[in-house]
């Protein structure tokens, strides 16, 4: 591993090739370095580095860390979100990448309102249908879009996220993301004023390229930047 400059130097050049390849402009895909258990000394070093978009898994370490970064970025909040910790970070993050039900979405709605804002949030999907992970299945997508549309007034539906299953072959795990581009392009002919999608949250440090060419905008990589994570490392 190289420094966390010289990384993101690396997956930057790699983003490039990879849309270049799939015949899209590189600009289209944005970088989230995801932080889980890394300091506020390791994502100010990322952000100098230029990285723009931190993404975090757990609402504690967004609390802990927010007042300690330095830099105008976005904040996304890509773990799995409990209804009762949404009032921590409903003022704090950006986007909101893990909405997979209503009960959800109806609380990130009420806390919206509360602070007058209207809340980005992306559709989780788990079109692997694995049992260990969060995310509706492709066939609930309808009902639940059609749902939050209808009744959270103060959420604008921008895109959808998956993670796909580890593969030692990256390629093995293309047809799950093919079918949430699938969805994004079926619900991108909708007509409405809160479903405005223009994000595809896809891909990891193990597979951002294959995620890239089957479509995604934004790839969150971790340990590509950051080195394996030391879970008993304190934050």
């Amino acid at each position: 591993m190289g420094t966390i400059r010289e990384n993101i130097r690396t997956i930057e050049m790699r983003i490039a090739e990879a849309a270049e390849a799939a015949g899209r402009d590189p600009k289209d895909v944005t970088l989230i370095a995801v932080t889980k258990t890394r300091s506020a000394e390791e994502i100010n070093q990322a952000i100098e580095a230029g990285a723009t978009d931190i993404g975090e898994n757990k609402v504690q370490e967004i609390l802990d860390k927010f007042d300690q970064i330095q830099g105008p970025v976005r904040w996304h909040m890509i773990g799995h979100l409990q209804t009762n910790k949404v009032k921590y970070i409903i003022d704090k993050v950006d986007l909101i990448h893990s909405v997979d039900s209503l009960h959800l979405a109806e609380e990130i709605d009420r806390r919206a309102k509360q602070h007058n804002k209207t809340m980005d949030i992306l559709i989780q999907v788990n079109s692997a249908q694995e049992e260990s992970k969060f995310g509706i299945g492709t066939e609930e997508t309808e009902q639940l879009l059609s749902d939050i549309l209808e009744r959270c007034e103060n959420i604008r539906i921008r895109g959808f996220m998956c993670i796909a299953p580890y593969a030692e072959e990256p390629e093995e795990v293309a047809v799950y993301f093919r079918q949430v581009k699938e969805l994004y392009d079926r619900f991108g002919t909708v007509k409405h004023e809160r479903l405005d999608l223009k994000w595809l949250s896809m891909g990891m440090s193990n597979d951002f390229e294959i995620a890239i060419r089957e479509g995604s905008s934004l790839v969150r990589v971790g340990t590509a930047i950051f080195g394996p994570r030391d879970y008993g490392k304190q934050i």
